[in-house]
This record gives structure tokens, sequence and C-alpha cells, in this order.
């Protein structure tokens, strides 16, 4: 089984959920987010607890037991994104799609030769999104594995494996995941709250 929802860390930071968990909120640029994420963590949850959470080598959160529930959350802007299994480890990313002044040259830096192939495959127009479809892909390959945005340049997500990969454009968001058995992102996969 597997849950992908979306939501607004705006809205999500507002709800009385979050309030509840006020206290237990890192203080500074990372509190709102956090409680926004905890806040979809519970509503996916409901009406169980949220477990206990701790933290990988490289900071991946997880449940204390890791069963029987492996989960991943990403935020873009006011987007957020969250990835729950039963299945085993999972990776989400989400991505405005944006203008981002550097991003050929980025994509120089950490893209595959088969990444580069699929972009420059691209119309000009449709290059943005290409770039933004690919990296999500990547972080999401990362952050199945729990490693750290540094690895993202040794990432092939074109490359065959054992894990499944999907994207999807929502709008203006990439999304994309990582399961370790075959999940597909469409409108129908998605839960928006």
């Amino acid at each position: 089984m597997y849950q992908f929802l979306l939501g607004k860390i705006s809205t999500l930071s507002a709800d009385p959920l979050a309030s509840a968990l006020s206290e237990q909120a890192p203080e500074g640029a990372r509190r709102i987010p956090w409680l926004a994420g905890r806040t979809l963590l519970a509503r996916a949850l409901s009406p169980a607890p949220v477990p206990e959470i701790v933290f990988g080598e490289q900071g991946k959160p997880a449940f204390v037991d890791a069963r029987p529930y492996w989960f991943n959350l990403s935020h873009s802007g006011d987007d957020i994104a969250l990835l729950l299994s039963d299945e085993g480890e999972v990776g989400c990313d989400i991505e405005v799609i944006r203008p981002r002044e550097n991003w050929q040259a980025l994509a120089n830096a950490v893209f595959s030769v088969a990444e580069h192939a699929e972009l420059e495959r691209e119309r000009p127009e449709a290059k943005l999104s290409a770039f933004w479809r690919i990296w999500t892909r990547k972080e999401a390959i990362v952050k199945q594995r729990g490693g750290s945005a540094w690895q993202i340049v040794s990432i092939d997500s074109t490359f065959p494996s054992a894990l499944s990969v999907s994207h999807f454009q929502y709008g203006e968001l990439s999304l994309a995941v990582c399961t370790p058995t075959p999940f597909t992102l469409h409108n129908d996969a998605l839960r928006v709250l």
C-alpha cells in the first residue's frame, strides 16, 4: 500500500493538530514546514497516533520501529508532499516548476549522460519542466536510500534498477517517488488536502 498526499504548508501549519504539536517543533526557519509535515503524517495515519520519529545517519526521518510504515516528506514553496508505505523504504520529492537562474549549469554538474540526452530531446520551451522532472526523480532516489543531497551527482535516474521510480507533473508541481515495489504517480494516486 502506498499513500501520496499533497498539502499546503500555510494551511497545515495553522491546523488545530499543528497547535497541539507546537511545543515539539524546532525554532527558526524549519518550524512551519515541520508543523505542516507532522500534521500531514497525523492525517495520513489517523486515527492512530504518529509513532515516535528518529533520524538516520544522513538525517532521514523514520518511525522508531520502522514498521508497519515507512515515509518520506518533501516541500517546495508552500507545497508539501508525503509518501507513506507499508512496502519498505520510500523517497519522494516535490518541486515547484520555476525558473532557476543557473539550472543549465546545475544540470551540467549533476546530470548523467543519459539524463542530458533526455533533456536535449525536449523542445526549448519544455526544457525547464524536463530539468525539474529529472531533478525530482534523482532526489526521490537519493531520499529513498537515506542519502545526502551531495550524492545526487552519483544517481542516474534513467538507469534501470530494482526500485520503481515514477514522475508526475501536477499543475506547476514536479512530483517523483522511488519505491521498493511498483507504484505509479497519477491523478487518482494523489490525495490533496
